[in-house]
C-alpha cells in the first residue's frame, strides 16, 4: 500500500481506508485473513522476564513513529491470530487519527503518514512529533466494530483493543470540559513552566495492556468494555491515573537528594484458585509472601540482592523529577482447601525464590507527603532448569504511598493490590511459550521501606521503648489438626544494653494477640486470644555485603527467642524511630507460640497526646473466615478522619475476593464500601483504639503523628475478621 500524507484541514479528519469492507461479511473476512507477524511481537509466543505483560514491538521505528496492532474478541474475528487475554490480532479495515476532547468527538485532523508493514501491522508517522496528551486518538474499524486508543504511548507499541477502548471512553471521557482544559494546559506547558503530569498519558496507555484479564470468546467489544468496568481493580487504576493527571504543579514536587536507597520489608497476602493439580478439582488457595535476601553465584563470584527501593532525582528541562524502582526477592507458601476440607500445603519445595520487581518510572511527590504514580511489575520465571517452568504475571497498580521526611525521605509506606497468574511455559525454538494457566491469585501487599544508613549503629536504638504490632500466618495443612492459623500481636518492646551494646541489645516484650484458626476436621473457625512473652530475644546488626565490602545499612537480625526456630530479619529507619521485620517460619519448640510467616512493625513510643484532628489514608488487608468461605479484603482509597479527641469517621473503600469452599469457586475482585462512626481513645504513650460496636482497631500512632498501625478485629458474626492496616497522613 502506498504511503499517504494526510493534509492538515480542520474540517477533515485523518483517515486511511485500508480495505473496503462493509456489513456483517466484513467481520468474518477480518477474522479469516491470514497474519504473518514477525517473531517475538506476539506476547503469547515468548514469555520474557525483562518486561511487563505487554510485548514491546518498537524496533525499527523512527523517533516520530509508533506501531499499531489491533486486537479484538474472538466473536469479532474467530480465525484471527490468538494473543494474550484471549484476544485475536487482525488487520483493521480502516485507521483514523484525529484530535478530540472529553466529548470524544472528532475535532480536527492530525498531520500523519501511515504505511503498512509486510507483517500486516501499521506504522504511523506524526509529522509534528509524537503526541503526549490524551487529545489525539487512533480509531480502528474491523467490519462494524469500532475501537479506539490514545496515541500517546510509553513504548510506542500501541495496542487497539477493549482495554484501550475503556481508557478512551471511561478515562478520557470521564472528564468535564474544564478538567480536560486543565489537563491540556499541563500537556502544552513549555520547558520553563514544565508540568510533569503531562507524561501520565503515555504511561497509562501502555500499562492498561499489562493487565491479565481474559475476554470471553462470545463477548462483543461493548460487552468486553462493560466487563472491564466491573473489574474494580482495573477500573480503579484507570480512575486514579486520570485523577493523577489533574494534580496541579503547585502540589507536585520531587525529592531533593540525588538518590535514596531503602531497605524493604514486605508482606503479601493472597487468595486465589489453583489449577495446577487436577486431582484436587481447582481448589481455593491462600498464600503468603515475605521479602527475602537473594544470593547470586557464578564463575565470577557471589553477589547479594537485598529487598529494596530506590528513589532517584534527575532533571528534565531544569525541573526535578523523581524516579523509583524496586526489587524485592520473596519466598512463598500456599495452602489449598478442597470442598471436602482437604488441606494441602505447598512451600519452598514447590515454590522457588521469586521476584517482586517494579519497572523504573517517574513519580510525583505530592505536597511532600504522598508519592503517587502508576506502577508496572515485571514478569518472572521460576524453574527454568526443571521439568516445571512457570511464568508469573502481575497486574499494574496505582501507588499512593506515604513519604516520611519530606523531600529527603526516610520512609516510604504503602499498601496496594495486584492480581496475577501462574502460567505453564514450554520451550520451543529457544522461546518460552504460554500454555495452561496454573493459578489465578489476588495479592494484597503491605510494604515498609526504610532509608538505608551509611554506618548504622545499635546505639541508635539503645534504651528506646517501642509500640509493636505484628501479623503472622501459619500454614500447616497435610492432615494437621489446625491446618491454618493467623494471629496479630499488639504491645511493646524495651531495648536495653545486654552487656555488648555494639553487638546486641536485649529485647523485653509484652504482647497480647488475637487469632483465628481453621479446624482441619470440619473447617470451622475458632478464635484465640492470649499473651505472648518470648524470652531470650536480642537485636543485632545484619551487615550488607556490598561491592565495597560489608556495611551496616540499617538491616537488623532479631533472634527468635529461647526454644524457637526460624529467622526474623528487618531494618531500622536512620534515626531508629521506626523498625520493621519479616518473620520466616518462626516456630515455638514447645508448640503454643508458632507464628509462621509475617511482619512486625515497631515505632518509638511518644509522650505527646495522640492527634485529635487530621485525615489519613487507610491501607492494608483483612481475612474473613467462616466454615464455607474465605474472604480477602484489601483496603484502598479509604479515609480515616479524626473528628475530635474522642470520635472519628472511617470512609471504607476497597476490594474483596470471595472463595466459596463447597462449590470450589473463587470470584473476581469486587468493590466494598461503607462509612462508620468510630469512638476514638488515647491510651497514652502513642497507643490508640478506635471502635464501632464489635469492630476494634487497636494499635498506635508514631511519635510524629503521621502514621498509625492498627490491628482490625471483628468476631461478632459467623464470619470472623482479622487484619492489619496502616493509616498515613493525607495533605
Amino acid at each position: 500500500m502506498p504511503k499517504v500524507r494526510l493534509p492538515v484541514l480542520p474540517p477533515l479528519f485523518c483517515a486511511v481506508m485500508l480495505a473496503a469492507c462493509g456489513g456483517s461479511d466484513a467481520v468474518s473476512e477480518a477474522g479469516s485473513r491470514p497474519n504473518s507477524f514477525p517473531e517475538g511481537t506476539n506476547a503469547l509466543e515468548d514469555f520474557d522476564t525483562g518486561s511487563t505483560g505487554d510485548s514491546n514491538n518498537a524496533s525499527g521505528l523512527a523517533s516520530n513513529e509508533l506501531r499499531v496492532t489491533v486486537e479484538v474478541p474472538r466473536s469479532v474475528a474467530p480465525d484471527g491470530e490468538l494473543t494474550r487475554r484471549n484476544l485475536r490480532i487482525v488487520e483493521p479495515d480502516r485507521l483514523e487519527v484525529y484530535q478530540t476532547d472529553s466529548s470524544l468527538r472528532q475535532l480536527a485532523s492530525v498531520d500523519i503518514t501511515i504505511r503498512k508493514e509486510d507483517s500486516g501491522r501499521h506504522i504511523i508517522s506524526f509529522n509534528d512529533g509524537l503526541p503526549v496528551g490524551p487529545n489525539i486518538v487512533i480509531e480502528a474499524s474491523v467490519g462494524n466494530t469500532i475501537l479506539r486508543s490514545l496515541a500517546a504511548d510509553e513504548d510506542r507499541d500501541v495496542k487497539i483493543n477493549p482495554f484501550s477502548e475503556y481508557l478512551v471512553n471511561n478515562g478520557l471521557g470521564s472528564y468535564t470540559s474544564s478538567e480536560f482544559d486543565q489537563v491540556m494546559e499541563c500537556v502544552d506547558s513549555e520547558s520553563e513552566s514544565l508540568c510533569l503530569n503531562k507524561y501520565v498519558w503515555a504511561t497509562v496507555n501502555d500499562q492498561v495492556h499489562d493487565f491479565e484479564i481474559s475476554i470471553p470468546d462470545n463477548y462483543s467489544v461493548p460487552m468486553a468494555v462493560s466487563m472491564l468496568a466491573n473489574r474494580p481493580d482495573f477500573a480503579n487504576y484507570v480512575a486514579r491515573m486520570t485523577d493523577y493527571a489533574l494534580i496541579d504543579s503547585s502540589s507536585a514536587g520531587a525529592i531533593t537528594a540525588s538518590a535514596i536507597d531503602f531497605n524493604s520489608v514486605l508482606l503479601g497476602i493472597e487468595l486465589g484458585q489453583s489449577f495446577r493439580e487436577p486431582s484436587l478439582n481447582n481448589p481455593g488457595q491462600w498464600g503468603v509472601r515475605i521479602a527475602q535476601e537473594e544470593v547470586l553465584q557464578d564463575v565470577n563470584g557471589v553477589a547479594y540482592v537485598y529487598p529494596g527501593l530506590t528513589l532517584t532525582n534527575f532533571d528534565v528541562f531544569n525541573v526535578r523529577v523523581t524516579s523509583l524502582a524496586s526489587d524485592v526477592p520473596y519466598i512463598r507458601e500456599t495452602l489449598m482447601q478442597t470442598n471436602g476440607n482437604g488441606f494441602y500445603k505447598r512451600g519452598s519445595d514447590t515454590w522457588a525464590l521469586n521476584g517482586h520487581t517494579t519497572a523504573p518510572g517517574a513519580a510525583t511527590l505530592q505536597d511532600d507527603l504522598r508519592l503517587v504514580t502508576g506502577r508496572a511489575l515485571y514478569q518472572s520465571i521460576t524453574g527454568r532448569d526443571s521439568s516445571e517452568v512457570i511464568g508469573w504475571t502481575r497486574n499494574p497498580f496505582y501507588l499512593d504511598a506515604y513519604v516520611g521526611g519530606g523531600d529527603t525521605p526516610t520512609e516510604v509506606l504503602a499498601g496496594y493490590f495486584s492480581a496475577g497468574k501462574a502460567i505453564e511455559l514450554i520451550e520451543t525454538g529457544g522461546e518460552l511459550k504460554r500454555q495452561d494457566t496454573l493459578e489465578d491469585h489476588y495479592l494484597s501487599v503491605f510494604e515498609v521501606n526504610l532509608a538505608r544508613s551509611q554506618d548504622f549503629a545499635l546505639s541508635t536504638l539503645d534504651g528506646k521503648t517501642y509500640n509493636v504490632i505484628s501479623f503472622s500466618m501459619l500454614l500447616t495443612g497435610n492432615n494437621a489438626a489446625i491446618p491454618m492459623s493467623i494471629a496479630s500481636d499488639v504491645g511493646s518492646w524495651s531495648l536495653a544494653d545486654a552487656g555488648s551494646p555494639e553487638t546486641a541489645l536485649a529485647v523485653t516484650e509484652s504482647l497480647t494477640f488475637q487469632g483465628l484458626e481453621r479446624v482441619g476436621s470440619d473447617g470451622t473457625i475458632a478464635t484465640t486470644t492470649g499473651a505472648r512473652l518470648a524470652s531470650g530475644r536480642a537485636l543485632s546488626l545484619r551487615p550488607s555485603q556490598l561491592s565495597t565490602g560489608a556495611q551496616n545499612t540499617g538491616r537488623l537480625d532479631l533472634s527468635v527467642g529461647n526454644g524457637n526456630t526460624g529467622t526474623i530479619i528487618g531494618a531500622s529507619s536512620p534515626d531508629g524511630t521506626l523498625l520493621a521485620f519479616n518473620l520466616n517460619d518462626v516456630l515455638d519448640g514447645n508448640g503454643p507460640d508458632d507464628l509462621g510467616d509475617g511482619l512486625i512493625v515497631a515505632a518509638e513510643q511518644s509522650t505527646s497526646p495522640a492527634p485529635d484532628t487530621g485525615s489519613y489514608r487507610l491501607q492494608g488487608f483483612a481475612f474473613g473466615l467462616e466454615t464455607d468461605s474465605n474472604r480477602l479484603m484489601h483496603f484502598q482509597d479509604a479515609t480515616l478522619t479524626l473528628d475530635s479527641p474522642i470520635s472519628a469517621t472511617l470512609q471504607l473503600n476497597g476490594l474483596e475476593i470471595q472463595h466459596t469452599v463447597s462449590s470450589q469457586s473463587v470470584g473476581k475482585p469486587a468493590s466494598m464500601a461503607d462509612q462508620l462512626s468510630l469512638a476514638y481513645t488515647d491510651n497514652g504513650s502513642g497507643r490508640i483504639a478506635l471502635t464501632n460496636g464489635n469492630l476494634e482497631l487497636t494499635g498506635f500512632v508514631t511519635a510524629d503523628q503521621q502514621t498509625m498501625f492498627l490491628r482490625l478485629v471483628d468476631n461478632s458474626a459467623a464470619e470472623k475478621v482479622l487484619g492489619l492496616v496502616m493509616a498515613t497522613r493525607l495533605p
